[in-house]
C-alpha cells in the first residue's frame, strides 16, 4: 500500500452514491493557485431544496423554493467565509463560529472546540470545517471534522489537520462513507486527492463525479497566490 498516493476524484467520489458534503482543499499543480471547493449533497426533499449563492466573496446555502422548507436549522448556513488573510469552508452554521473567534484573536481549534456534531440521530452528521491561511505569496490549512464517538452520540469525538501546501496535492473530507441507514460516518485523516490546475476542468471533473440524483450544489474557488486574486465558478443542480 503506498500512503503517499494520490487518489483522483474518479477514485474517490464517482460511484459512491453518497459521501454526503465534502471539502477539498489543495495546491495546483503548477504552484500558482490554492483551490478549495465544497459540495453538497441530500437525500430528502428538505435537504435537496436547496441552491448555492454568493454574497461578495463569501458563499451561502438558500432554500431553492421557500415555500417547501420544512426544518431550515441544518440546511440554511455562510458555507464559506473571507476574514483578513484566512479563508473558512464548513458544512454548517460553524463557519461563522470560526469566524468570530478568529476574528477576537483566537485559534481554528478553539472555536471548533465549542461545537459538536449535528443532532440528527441516529445519523449524528460530522461537522467538517477548513480554514486557508495565506501568508508571503503561499498559505498552509488545516481541517477538522467532529463525530460522534458512538452510535448513541453520547459524546463528540474532535480531530484537526494541519498541512503545509504541496504542488498537484489536496485533501479531502466528507460528511459520509456512503449511503445507508444509519448514514455511516467518514472514517480517517482527509484523502490525498489530485487537483488540476484549470479551473473549468476541475469544476466539471467533480460535477461530473458525484452522483447525479443526490448532488444539489458545488462551488470552487481557486486564489491567485502572487496577485490574491480569485476566481469562482458556482454550479447548482437547481436553477
Amino acid at each position: 500500500m503506498d500512503i503517499y498516493r494520490i487518489s483522483t476524484a474518479e477514485e474517490l467520489i464517482a460511484g459512491n452514491p453518497y459521501p454526503g458534503r465534502g471539502i477539498i482543499v489543495g495546491k495546483t499543480p503548477d504552484g500558482k493557485k490554492a483551490v478549495s471547493a465544497y459540495f453538497i449533497m441530500g437525500r430528502s426533499d428538505n435537504s435537496r431544496n436547496r441552491i448555492f449563492t454568493e454574497k461578495g466573496k463569501d458563499v451561502y446555502t438558500e432554500p431553492f423554493d421557500a415555500s417547501k422548507v420544512q426544518d431550515p436549522s441544518l440546511i440554511i448556513y455562510a458555507a464559506i467565509r473571507e476574514l483578513g488573510n484566512s479563508l473558512i469552508v464548513t458544512n454548517g452554521d460553524q463557519t461563522d463560529t470560526v469566524y468570530d473567534f478568529l476574528k477576537a484573536g483566537k485559534t481554528f481549534e478553539e472555536a471548533l472546540d465549542t461545537r459538536e456534531f449535528e443532532p440528527d440521530g441516529p445519523n449524528w452528521t460530522p461537522r467538517i470545517s477548513a480554514v486557508l491561511t495565506f501568508t508571503d505569496g503561499g498559505f498552509c490549512y488545516k481541517m477538522n471534522i467532529l463525530k460522534s464517538i458512538d452510535a448513541e452520540g453520547s459524546a463528540c469525538a474532535r480531530y484537526t489537520y494541519s498541512y503545509p501546501s504541496v504542488n498537484g496535492l489536496g485533501h479531502f473530507i466528507h460528511t459520509y462513507v456512503t449511503d445507508g441507514n444509519p448514514i455511516p460516518t467518514f472514517q480517517g485523516e482527509p484523502e490525498r486527492i489530485t487537483v488540476l490546475d484549470d479551473i473549468d476542468a476541475y469544476t466539471d471533473l467533480l460535477w461530473k463525479c458525484l452522483d447525479e440524483n443526490n448532488k444539489i450544489s458545488l462551488y470552487v474557488r481557486y486564489t491567485d497566490l502572487e496577485t490574491g486574486e480569485t476566481v469562482n465558478r458556482l454550479v447548482n443542480k437547481n436553477r
